[in-house]
């Protein structure tokens, strides 16, 4: 908005009043009331000094103690025409609004505000013709906005009717009309006599919308109240018939829609219950729909429509849970604190699907219990482990005898709010038969784009999935169908090693164990190497599920023994350890103690951890036969095939003759032979011990190595390398050969499992052997000049 920056005269000094919610427009006759002391005082000085005085807006009314900034910089002077005392030292004011000013300065003087103002100049006349048009538009809009309002005098509508002058009716109209006082101030800071008509305009007409929606509102609502009130007659009347005739459907039909009355949820799914609810009330006790429409209504209402609970965004808080809960598990921790920070940044209740993938025991889902407590969400756990019918995550149809909701929805309505954690335990053990896929029933829920409308086939309505925080686990990613991999994040939880068991196990599973087992720390004590004895000589596996049971072997036998004894307390060290639990049930495989022909020590990664595996091979005379054994798969067979046509094809390199391949019988075996072996990772192992073995040079002992070998030697990546450098480092090795192409996996490995270990890279089985043979393979021989 243009302002009219000339002035004619300045005033300085004058006394000045800030206003609280109120604005006051020239010509206009208003009583403000004060109590403020500077305000106060201020008036006394203006009944002094001709009683001319400065009003002017303050911008926000809680400002207590307002400076220039805090004021509208157009103001009215105005003269006062009486002053009256109230009781609790208010001044009760009225005023004349004389003519428009612009504060320039505002000071403090004695104890009130004086202001220096400018006076705006005199208009430039008007055209004629505008100012009429202008007048009776004004005077047009303010009789319909009368006649809308109808609270308006017709002595006001006839007095300013009368009014032949532009400036006056747009004074008498603005004063009439019920505006907040941003809106008047706009009014006063117009730069003309035009402006300020239109935007007087533009006011009216906004407010007479208003009032006519307003009265539109009004006559719906009486229409809807007359409606209830004869559906209620009606209702009361089909009660009493309904008690003549005994029939107990109409109470539990009135109890349902007193509680769908209290439902959170939209008029659509509200609706829909109200049918039902009808239907069922129409439906006689003794039908045999009954009992299945109201299991129905019942389970409708009780789902989470549109109730949610708060979620917690305190990332500090949510930090110190997850330190508590859980030892070591660095990248879980920091992806859920990602997650949690974009949620407070975008305030989106948007989720990630996320899928904890490791072995058994690692604590796949106490995590996602301290994640629903970190984030104060409710928790919900469905486990599809050998789920195979589709129906189970859809639900069934209600047209089926004992039909219910799937799990998912089922899951909604124990939680109780539509945003909880639900955890999918076990999502790589779904499966499927004629039954359906139920793999494939999972895409709708796992998909962002498509789980805000999930329907289930017994609740019907679309279920709104998006703000749920879905966290699978798994085992192993290969048992995930690919299409629904697709959807997850994958987090990996890895094997533990034997300190952070150490740690789990001391600060989090012994305790526990001496309170369910009915024992107090005072009466029940573990030393350190105790604990660690423990987890190396009674438990073999990735996770400390298996050692949590071995702690509560040792706390029952101790409670017994105290109990027996009257012993005040019982210490469990080392050398007591075989009382509460026998014998040691493992032994590590430690390294030879010889350097050995034909025998390599390989890597392998099993769903408990990982292991070291002794590759033998023997070399006798015979027909060239090649024989495996140890139960080995498929693919350890092709890899033992492409080791052997890869030695045979650089045989002349390694002075092997050219007649020992069918001269001689190969015989490769891996211990224990009684269980199944298979996997991508014994290629270099096996092309390493027949290479021993029919060179005759014997190999390192303390060497171990993992890898996949082709045709041309090269050696390509595998997985699982921290469970296999684990289980390397407890056998005592000190080499470690490991493909070239997995060193960003070494790398992201932490120092205490690589500590002691000498690490190298392959990228061809050239590199392999120099390091694995005692001594150094015999160089080709130069080849014979014939006779020509």
């Amino acid at each position: 908005m243009q302002e009219q920056k000339v002035m004619t005269e300045m005033i300085k000094n004058i006394p000045a009043v800030a206003l609280r919610g109120m604005t006051i427009l020239p010509a206009m006759i208003v009583h403000f009331d004060i109590s403020r002391k500077k305000s106060i005082k201020a008036i006394e000085q203006a009944m002094l000094k001709q009683q001319r005085l400065f009003v002017v807006a303050q911008r926000s009314m809680e400002t207590e103690d307002p400076v220039m900034e805090d004021l509208y910089r157009v103001g009215t002077i105005v003269e006062i025409k009486q002053v009256v005392k109230l009781p609790k030292n208010i001044l009760r004011v009225l005023a004349e609004g004389i003519q428009r000013a612009e504060l320039t300065d505002l000071m403090e003087e004695d104890g009130y505000l004086e202001a220096d103002v400018a006076i705006f100049a005199e208009e430039e006349p008007m055209d004629e013709t505008t100012k009429e048009a202008l007048l009776r538009s004004l005077k047009e809009s303010f009789e319909v906005y009368c006649r809308v309002n109808g609270k308006m005098s017709k002595e006001l509508i006839h007095q300013i009717s009368e009014i032949r002058d532009l400036e006056k009716a747009a004074g008498q109209i603005a004063m009439n009309l019920p505006l907040y006082y941003e809106t008047k101030q706009q009014v006063l800071e117009a730069a003309d006599l035009q402006e300020r008509c239109e935007l007087l305009l533009t006011v009216m007409g906004r407010e007479i919308d208003i009032l006519q929606l307003r009265q539109e509102l009004q006559e719906k609502v009486k229409q809807r109240i007359d409606k209830n009130q004869r559906e209620y007659f009606m209702r009361e009347q089909m009660k009493l018939i309904r008690e003549e005739l005994k029939e107990d459907n109409v109470n539990e039909a009135d109890q349902f829609l007193e509680e769908l009355s209290k439902l959170k949820a939209s008029a659509s799914v509200k609706e829909k219950i109200k049918k039902e609810i009808e239907r069922y009330r129409n439906v006689g006790m003794n039908s045999g729909e009954s009992p299945v429409i109201r299991g129905y209504i019942e389970t409708l209402l009780d789902m989470p429509w549109d109730k949610a609970s708060r979620d917690s965004r305190d990332i500090v808080k949510a930090r110190e849970i997850l330190e508590a809960d859980h030892y070591g598990l660095e990248k879980v921790k920091e992806r859920i604190l990602e997650f949690l920070a974009v949620r407070i940044l975008t305030k989106k209740g948007d989720s990630p699907i996320l899928c904890l993938v490791g072995p058994p025991g690692t604590g796949k889902t106490s995590i996602a219990k301290s994640i629903a407590r970190a984030l104060d969400k409710k928790y919900v756990r469905i486990s599809l482990g050998g789920v195979r019918d589709e129906a189970e995550i859809r639900g069934h149809r209600r047209t089926y005898i004992g039909a219910m909701p799937g799990r998912i929805a089922n899951g909604l309505r124990m939680a109780g709010v539509k945003n909880p954690l639900m955890l999918l335990d076990e999502i790589d053990k779904l499966s499927s038969d004629y039954k359906g896929d139920t793999a494939s029933a999972m895409l709708e829920v796992l998909d962002s784009e498509q789980n805000s409308k999930f329907r289930d086939h017994y609740v019907e309505i679309p279920l709104d999935l998006s703000e749920v925080l879905f966290i699978a686990t798994a085992n192993d990613v290969q048992g995930i169908p690919r299409p629904l991999l697709d959807r997850m994040e994958i987090i990996e939880i890895t094997s533990y090693t034997e300190n952070e068991k150490f740690h789990i196990a001391k600060e989090h599973l012994w305790g526990k164990q001496v309170e369910h087992n009915g024992l107090t720390p005072e009466q029940i004590s573990i030393s350190d190497s105790a604990l660690r004895k423990v987890i190396s000589g009674y438990t073999r596996e990735a996770g400390v599920r298996s050692l949590e049971r071995k702690l509560g072997d040792i706390c029952r036998k101790a409670a017994r023994e105290i109990l027996e004894t009257k012993k005040k307390s019982v210490r469990v060290t080392e050398e007591s350890l075989k009382k509460y639990l026998g014998k040691v049930r493992y032994t590590i495989q430690e390294l030879n103690d010889t350097n050995e022909v034909g025998i390599v020590r390989g890597l392998a990664w099993t769903s408990v951890g990982g292991d070291t595996l002794q590759i033998e091979v023997n070399i006798m005379p015979g027909k060239g036969d090649f024989c495996l054994t140890g139960q080995l798969g498929d693919v350890m067979k092709e890899s033992a095939q492409a080791g052997i046509s890869y030695i045979r094809s650089v045989s002349a390199q390694y002075n092997i003759p050219e007649e020992f391949f069918r001269k001689h019988d190969i015989h490769i075996h891996i211990p224990e032979g009684a269980v199944p072996k298979d996997g991508p990772s014994a290629g270099v192992t096996m092309a390493t011990a027949m290479i021993s073995a029919i060179t005759g040079i014997p190999v390192r002992a303390d060497v171990a190595m993992t890898g996949e070998i082709t045709l041309r030697g090269r050696v390509l990546p595998i997985g699982g390398l921290k469970e296999k450098l684990l289980a390397a480092k407890n056998a005592g090795m000190k080499t470690v050969f490991v493909p070239a192409k997995n060193r960003a996996d070494v790398e992201e490995i932490s120092r205490e499992i690589k500590k002691g270990l000498d690490i190298r890279y392959a990228e061809t089985m050239e590199d392999i052997l120099p390091g694995a043979l005692v001594t150094a393979l015999p160089e080709k021989k130069a080849p014979k000049k014939k006779k020509v």
